[in-house]
């Protein structure tokens, strides 16, 4: 089989039609560059070229192959690169998990950033509740996940990425829509509201079972839901109240009002990167490091 070093010679030579300056051109004397022309032939089982004291000639056999020299020539140093990239983390590939919460706020800064570090990579994103992301990080099916503060493990490494209010979701009609100011988690007593399921949805559920049992505060939860926009939806039909991320504003409903209210911690809502530590993913660890020295980024 001919090598990269026959293919180069042989380019130099058709290209230049002369041997000597084929061996200027690519530095050598000219008693090696014929040898390796002499090889391919060989191996090839044809004549590429027509040699004369005066002259030298592509045969037809040698103009078809010319152009089969310069493509797997070309091909192969885009393999170099993209091998060299790779192992430096300006390409490759990386595969996200993201929370559908969490594309309303963090996702799409976080998409931003890794299209300026790593504009070579290959994003996969892949829209899971964070149980299944803690699953995927551990069998090392993701390289980063944008999970809630439950996401732990041994082998996990985790950083704050941003830090959200609560806000309330109301029907239009609905008698708190229409107060002016901040409302009180006190005016959800006793109101129609619609809760996160303490399965799909389990950091939500938990995080607004606190604060209602720390205010002495007992809705009435009509429906469980996993996912913001399907809370969201049902708001809108009228249905009941609802909490949700201030990000979730940004989803248009004709007829939700959104008001703000007043909490002990007045941001709330958490979520994190998460990653494994032992992951050797060169374009992970660039996007990280771009995260972690411009804190806008990632919080």
């Amino acid at each position: 089989m001919f090598t990269l070093t026959q293919l180069t010679s042989f380019v130099a030579v058709a290209e230049e039609l002369h041997f000597t300056r084929a061996a200027e051109r690519l530095q050598m004397t000219q008693p090696p560059l014929s040898r390796q022309i002499q090889l391919l032939e060989n191996d090839l089982g044809v004549q590429l070229l027509d040699r004369t004291n005066r002259s030298v000639r592509l045969t037809p056999a040698g103009r078809a192959f010319l152009t089969e020299a310069r493509r797997i020539l070309r091909q192969s140093e885009h393999a170099t690169l993209a091998v060299r990239q790779v192992s430096t983390g300006e390409a490759g590939s990386i595969v996200i998990g993201f929370t559908a919460a969490s594309a309303y706020s963090m996702l799409g800064t976080l998409l931003e950033t890794a299209r300026e570090v790593v504009p070579r990579a290959e994003i996969v994103l892949r829209e899971m509740v964070t149980r299944d992301q803690l699953e995927d990080l551990t069998e090392s099916r993701l390289d980063l996940g944008l999970g809630r503060p439950s996401v732990t493990g041994p082998d996990l490494r985790t950083r704050p990425a941003v830090r959200e209010r609560l806000l309330a979701a109301l029907p239009r009609g609905h008698g708190l829509a229409a107060r002016d100011g901040t409302l009180e988690i006190t005016d959800f007593d006793g109101q129609q509201f619609l809760m996160y399921s303490p399965t799909e949805a389990r950091y939500f559920n938990e995080l607004l079972i606190s604060i209602f049992r720390a205010a002495h505060v007992a809705p009435v939860f009509c429906q469980y839901l996993s996912q913001v926009h399907s809370i969201l939806a049902l708001v809108n039909c009228g249905l009941g109240v609802a909490l949700v991320p201030e990000a979730a504003a940004r989803l248009r409903y004709a007829d939700i009002v959104f008001k703000p209210i007043e909490l002990p911690t007045p941001r709330p809502v958490e979520l994190n990167l998460v990653w494994r530590e032992d992951n050797d993913n060169p374009a992970l660890h660039t996007l990280l490091r771009r995260l972690e020295s411009d804190p806008a980024r990632g919080s």
